[in-house]
């Protein structure tokens, strides 16, 4: 087991993550559909950024997620469900239990958690029948 101390770290975990979202049944559609073969490394790299912000500091992350998921909900048709969001929660835990230890991977864990709930209740209250 090893621990999460660095960007490669990160980029590894990252790799290791979306090669299971983009082969799996249900989220493979969301993703693929919406990321072209070609900006995949450019969304890795974006998403390593990401996690390199929020698990070892810095701010070299740009962008925001809210919006990105609000804007897939919407292409998707508003087809994006909680069991959605469950499921890459599974894989992300899943993920981390096979290779990291530490508390850098119980604080990606933790995140992740953070971020599935407040990811989908952003997509619905974003959605036209709930914006008040």
């Amino acid at each position: 087991m090893k621990t999460l101390t660095s960007r490669e770290d990160i980029a590894e975990l990252v790799h290791s993550f979306y090669a299971k979202v983009r082969t799996d049944e249900m989220l493979r559609p969301v993703f693929n559909t919406h990321i072209a073969e070609e900006e995949w490394p450019a969304h890795l790299s974006k998403l390593t950024d990401f996690w390199e912000m929020k698990l070892l500091g810095g701010a070299k992350f740009k962008g925001s997620p809210s919006q990105k998921h609000i804007d897939v909900d919407r292409a998707s048709g508003y087809a994006l469900s909680q069991e959605h969001f469950a499921r890459w929660l599974q894989l992300w835990l899943e993920t981390l239990d096979e290779s990291y230890t530490g508390p850098k991977a119980e604080r990606a864990k933790a995140q992740a958690r953070k971020m599935a709930t407040g990811q989908y209740i952003s997509i619905w209250q974003n959605r036209p029948e709930n914006k008040t």
